[in-house]
């Protein structure tokens, strides 16, 4: 996947309510979601030195984190993904991983490695000898999404973003957290290719948002964590 452009905002209950039921006029929603909504679990992973942190805290142009997300606590599907940002662009890498494989980077082991296995997991491997890469934070929230096909379009709406530090509680059917934002405070994300369709600009109000660098990882863990 090339860089895509990703523009997120900081929008309130109201707000979003109104622009969700906007969008489903004129986008479809995400097929490989069972429902409208679903939920997100991601872990994150950062060196002994928190650099992907302060890279966040500073805004370093060119920056990576590696993570893995399971989607409505379904441990059968696990992504291990590569997020990349470059001078306002992003890049998403992903991969599939067993239950067994995720367990053994969260206990901060090495799972077996083969030939064949993916350049991410390889190289999720060697960071984790040579800069101590480990799991540091639990993020989730629900996501509504929306897609366009013109441009490659996504909108995501984020809410209940919380964290915690307990990794243990990964597969839990319920994991305790804190909250990222105040009460009734959520995202929007839009990601697009070379262009966002003006309908979509128009449908969402764009020029009256409120745009944030919001990194959930970020916030998650200066806000404050259970573990």
């Amino acid at each position: 996947m090339e860089y895509r452009v990703e523009q997120k905002y900081l929008i309130t209950e109201e707000r979003m309510a109104y622009l969700k039921q906007k969008l489903e006029n004129c986008m479809q929603y995400d097929g490989n979601a069972a429902g409208e909504s679903y939920l997100i679990r991601s872990l994150y992973f950062d060196d002994m030195y928190d650099s992907c942190l302060k890279e966040n805290e500073a805004g370093t142009d060119i920056r990576e984190k590696f993570r893995i997300r399971t989607y409505d606590n379904d441990s059968s599907l696990i992504h291990l993904e590569l997020k990349q940002k470059y001078k306002g662009f992003t890049k998403k890498q992903k991969e599939r991983l067993t239950q067994e494989e995720c367990l053994a980077f969260m206990q901060r082991k090495s799972p077996v490695l083969r030939k064949e296995d993916g350049f991410l997991k390889k190289k999720l491997y060697s960071q984790g000898i040579l800069r101590r890469l480990q799991p540091v934070q639990i993020v989730e929230y629900e996501r509504t999404a929306f897609v366009e096909a013109l441009g490659n379009v996504r909108v995501t709406f984020d809410k209940n973003i919380g964290g915690t530090t307990d990794i243990s509680t990964f597969f839990d059917e319920y994991m305790p957290t804190i909250p990222a934002l105040q009460a009734g405070v959520h995202i929007l994300e839009v990601k697009y290719d070379e262009f966002l369709p003006d309908y979509i600009r128009d449908m969402l109000e764009i020029g009256s948002l409120q745009k944030t660098s919001f990194s959930k990882y970020y916030y998650t863990r200066v806000n404050g964590n259970i573990g």
